[in-house]
């Protein structure tokens, strides 16, 4: 089967309001790949009779989030799955995690994304996330960096979780067309923040005095002892999903970039959640408020960067034991995708495409046995554009009215 993407306009021109609840939970880098000693995926090998009985009971098939070949970014995956083109959209995840952590980002402004990580003596990366450091440890380090101080720009360094953190710039002529610092890779130095325009030569050199000065004043710790900049963003304006559809949505997540993610196309966010029982907890007082729940479990991808297959499963499994609360709700439309594979064999996301379920009263069923990579591979949508699963959730719960006469 091939599917044709919708275009916002017509799915706009299309919604039509109804009394039902979407579900969309993503289970961030769910696509794993064959375990190289006994050829199951981190999914095909957990033990997951729930999501098993959804496959079962419902349509499956493998979801692209960008393009055959394409490895997505968290952003680009997650906009695909809310409907939005995630090319044309491309929003660097510094403005998303900034967002995400409540900051507020002006016209002109500049968000970077920051990972803490090790460099050897040599100035090679040798962790590029610092051993996963604890969060109370980037606290610590933020509060020096928040006393290195540039003639012109304000300077706001913000943790937000483990290794991660955020700085945000506001001056005059800033400009994200600058090359991102992290090599993606260990065993070489991290890269320069050259200006890819001709009117980002002036970020690029405030980029780089800031590189100085927060190495000068962490350059001695350990194991944290510099940062690598990535996901340059100004301010990102969307249509909302309340615009666009008439949807009143709620994110329920922990991490604070899809906070962000979720700020940006309207949604209201839930904070103060640390665990997946908060998450599907919160589902009970939140219901009857909120008719799109978009629920986001962050530990498969973790583990599957860390390259342990055991840990992704687990955490796959964790998820498993908890969707029975989820589907107790009754909503009358449940997707469980991911947004891109990590397989924990690279350690890092890739282009392969996620296994995704639809379930609900309207969905017509497939011959799908369980739900994995290659189960899923051989559902009735086949390898389908992540951008459609917006518009079948909308058909599935009575969101779309009929096209022509």
């Amino acid at each position: 089967m091939q599917i044709v993407v919708i275009s916002i306009d017509i799915l706009r021109a299309l919604s039509q309001p109804a009394d039902t609840h979407l579900v969309l939970l993503v289970l961030d880098g769910l696509g794993g790949l064959p375990h190289q000693s006994h050829g199951l995926t981190e999914l095909e090998a957990a033990r997951t009779p729930n999501l098993d009985q959804l496959a079962q009971e419902g349509q499956t098939g493998l979801s692209q989030a960008v393009g055959l070949g394409v490895t997505p970014g968290s952003g680009p995956g997650h906009l695909a799955l809310f409907g939005y083109d995630p090319i044309g959209n491309n929003i660097g995840r510094g403005a998303l995690s900034a967002l995400g952590l409540g900051l507020d980002l002006n016209d002109g402004d500049l968000a970077v994304r920051l990972n803490f990580c090790t460099l050897g003596a040599d100035g090679t990366v040798l962790d590029r996330r610092a051993g996963r450091i604890e969060t109370g440890v980037n606290h610590v380090l933020v509060q020096k960096l928040n006393e290195i101080d540039i003639p012109d720009v304000d300077l706001r360094f913000v943790t937000e979780s483990q290794h991660r953190a955020v700085l945000v710039l506001r001056g005059p002529n800033l400009d994200p067309r600058v090359v991102e610092t992290d090599p993606q890779a260990v065993g070489v130095p991290p890269k320069h923040p050259d200006a890819l325009d001709p009117k980002a030569t002036h970020t690029s050199a405030l980029l780089a005095q800031i590189l100085v000065e927060v190495r000068s004043v962490i350059g001695a710790e350990t194991p944290a002892n510099f940062v690598l900049m990535r996901g340059y963003a100004g301010t990102p304006k969307l249509p909302t999903l309340g615009d666009l559809y008439g949807l009143n949505p709620v994110c329920v997540a922990t991490y604070p970039m899809y906070k962000g993610l979720a700020r940006t196309v309207g949604m209201e966010v839930i904070d103060s959640l640390h665990t997946l029982s908060d998450q599907v907890a919160t589902l009970d007082d939140a219901w009857d408020a909120y008719d799109y729940f978009f629920l986001h479990v962050k530990a498969p991808d973790a583990r599957g960067e860390d390259g342990d297959f055991d840990g992704k499963v687990a955490a796959i499994e964790d998820v498993d034991e908890r969707l029975i609360e989820i589907v107790e709700h009754a909503p009358d439309v449940l997707v469980v995708t991911g947004d891109h594979s990590t397989p924990s064999r690279l350690g890092q996301h890739s282009w392969h495409p996620s296994p995704c379920v639809f379930w609900g009263d309207t969905v017509r069923a497939d011959e799908t046995s369980s739900f994995g990579e290659r189960s899923c591979g051989g559902g009735s949508l086949g390898v389908f554009p992540a951008q459609a699963i917006m518009a079948l959730m909308l058909a599935h719960s009575g969101r779309l009215a009929k096209f022509g006469a």
